[in-house]
């Protein structure tokens, strides 16, 4: 049998974080991977450029069914700490609107300034092995790996992550601490695309457009978000769908509705002086071409045909009524949500086991003696922007400690 002082489960950004403090502080520290690498979802975090926190970091930004359980461990080892932690590591960082990137543009700068310092503080780490199952036999930790090898440890975490992005192998994810008597939530996508039944989208494919989007139930405004929109073939992608997902999964599909405004900051009146000059100045332009300069060709366009106009219609033929109404349209254009993309495709996980029986100033179970659990397991998410990057470094940072004080 093999033996280690903490056997961390999960090479993800929690795990590596909460392997990597234990071993600062001279345990010895067994990480074992289900994946043949580790820190598969950092690769991919960011496009593969690796936001791996905020500027602008509030508990405002997390969810969950207590979101302030984070708040400890975000005070404790925040976003300044995570910067000049991996700034130790040798990371020097750029910063675009609060997002925090690594200097290089590219996710494998964290992901091996990780593994190295992994390295250097002899983080015995084994990879692929999957646990199939955990128990407690008086001060250990027995685990049992699908090589037909068991594990011993005193210590144990659990940082084995969510659903989201995992197209099979998942189903130990929340298994290991619910075999401890822990509870789960149910689970949802976040950070993902969302389905609508327009058929705006499908001709929109790549545009690109800084918008506020407002999530709506019978005209009450559930969520708003301002920022990049992304169209795809099924709907609507990009940070601040990312950010509204989450809310479509806390209320639920039924008679949801999107509103976006494609010229925040512009009230309807001004809009209407602008293009009426605009038309003034060139009257004989194709109406298509109304919003040229002010939105992507195929964006205004399509706005133009939804409202029922011709484009080559001339601009001196708008009339005013329906340049009102066009310009109606592109402060509120209106999409029944129909669904979000997969948990397979999200790149996070809602929900998870429940905070309320672990500690939120050491992140121990209040059920299992030494056994802590971090990251994207527990029922805390965050918006788009570095923010659960953040959550894996701190309540990693915290786990690591193993209820000890510095």
């Amino acid at each position: 049998m093999n033996r280690s002082e903490l056997i961390v489960i999960g090479g993800g950004a929690s795990g590596m974080m909460a392997a990597l403090t234990a071993a600062e502080r001279g345990v010895k520290v067994l990480l074992i991977e289900g994946e043949e690498r580790l820190g598969r979802k950092i690769k991919q975090s960011g496009n593969g450029r690796c936001n791996f926190t905020n500027l602008s970091l509030t508990l405002e930004r997390y969810h969950g069914a207590e979101p302030d359980f984070a708040s400890y461990a975000l005070n404790e080892f925040n976003n300044r700490d995570t910067i000049d932690f991996f700034r130790k590591l040798g990371v020097l960082t750029r910063t675009e609107e609060d997002r925090v990137y690594p200097l290089s543009n590219s996710s494998g700068s964290i992901l091996d300034a990780l593994r190295y310092a992994l390295n250097e503080r002899e983080v015995k780490i084994l990879a692929p092995e999957r646990i199939q199952a955990a128990e407690k036999s008086g001060k250990y930790f027995i685990l049992q790996g699908a090589s037909g090898e068991s594990y011993m440890s005193e210590y144990l975490i659990v940082a084995t992550g969510g659903l989201a992005g995992l197209k099979s192998g998942a189903e130990s994810t929340y298994e290991i601490l619910e075999s401890f008597g822990h509870r789960r939530t149910k689970l949802y996508p976040s950070i993902c695309k969302i389905a609508v039944d327009s058929r705006l989208p499908r001709a929109l494919k790549g545009v690109k457009a800084e918008a506020e989007l407002k999530l709506l139930r019978e005209e009450k405004v559930l969520a708003r978000k301002e920022g990049e929109l992304l169209f795809w073939e099924s709907g609507i992608s990009g940070p601040v769908s990312f950010d509204i997902s989450r809310a479509v999964s806390e209320y639920g599909l039924s008679n949801l509705t999107v509103s976006i405004d494609f010229f925040v900051g512009f009230s309807h009146d001004e809009l209407f002086k602008f293009f009426k000059k605009r038309i003034a100045y060139m009257p004989g332009l194709d109406a298509g071409e109304l919003f040229t300069g002010s939105l992507q060709n195929r964006l205004g366009r399509m706005l133009i045909r939804e409202k029922g106009i011709h484009s080559s219609k001339k601009l001196s033929e708008i009339s005013d009524a329906e340049l009102k109404e066009i310009i109606a349209c592109a402060k509120d254009f209106r999409a029944g949500v129909l669904r979000l993309d997969s948990l397979s495709n999200a790149q996070v996980t809602a929900g998870g086991i429940e905070t309320a029986d672990f500690n939120s100033e050491t992140m121990e179970s209040k059920l299992i003696k030494n056994l802590f659990a971090c990251g994207e397991v527990l029922d805390i998410d965050g918006d788009c922007g570095g923010y659960n990057l953040q959550w894996a470094w701190s309540s990693g940072r915290l786990a690591g400690k193993l209820g000890k004080k510095e």
